[in-house]
């Protein structure tokens, strides 16, 4: 199996970050985005980021952030038609990977998980969570929501923010290691350093098959 390496930033891609990220730790394979703007949170991803990430070669990873607990069946589905939504808005293509962003101090529990999943499927989207899964509920919450549903672990792909090894350019990224919940899971993607020092961005490094499921 080959990990791919690539960045995400909660700021917008300019020529001069694509510049800077290029120069300082490498061509990015791709380079996560939010697809909303939420106040002192992220930048939404912008139709001249799309065009200057495609042409550079470089895919987008979308990420959904505009939530803040993980709370109840009714508002997984709910955050799931609205991350479609903007991704349809977008014009990301059908079969791409949405990450909801769930943060290691979120509130959750598997009825979430399980609306998420369920309500992804007829968008023709693919779910996706990006999560910590050692501090917080998110291990717990995905485990009991795999066994009330197997379909959450085979549909789901998890994004693992642990362990942090800190940000490395391209040619020196760790093997790839995420910590994972104790339940079978498809954790194919790892950021493995967070605020990287010469830009604003955190590093990763993602399983082949989560590649093919970007932009």
């Amino acid at each position: 199996m080959s990990y791919l390496w690539g960045v995400d930033s909660s700021t917008n891609v300019t020529e001069d970050l694509y510049r800077c990220v290029l120069n300082n730790y490498g061509k990015p394979d791709y380079w996560g985005r939010y697809l909303t703007t939420v106040p002192n949170a992220s930048e939404g991803l912008t139709q001249e980021e799309i065009e200057l990430l495609l042409n550079s070669g470089t895919k987008v990873m979308p990420i959904y952030n505009k939530f803040r607990e993980a709370r109840g069946n009714r508002q997984g589905r709910v955050i799931a038609q609205n991350a479609a939504f903007h991704a349809r808005r977008l014009g990301v293509p059908k079969g791409t990977v949405l990450f909801a962003n769930v943060e290691r101090f979120f509130e959750v529990d598997e009825a979430w998980i399980r609306g998420y999943v369920d309500a992804m499927r007829p968008t023709g989207y693919r779910p996706g969570f990006y999560h910590d899964p050692e501090t917080g509920n998110f291990s717990n919450a995905f485990c009991s929501a795999k066994t009330s549903n197997s379909e959450v672990s085979n549909q789901s792909v998890l994004w693992s923010a642990e362990p942090e090894a800190g940000a490395t350019g391209r040619t020196e990224a760790p093997a790839f290691n995420p910590a994972k919940p104790p339940c079978d899971a498809n954790v194919w993607a790892w950021q493995y350093g967070r605020d990287a020092s010469a830009c604003p961005i955190d590093t990763n490094l993602i399983d082949e098959r989560v590649f093919q499921m970007l932009w």
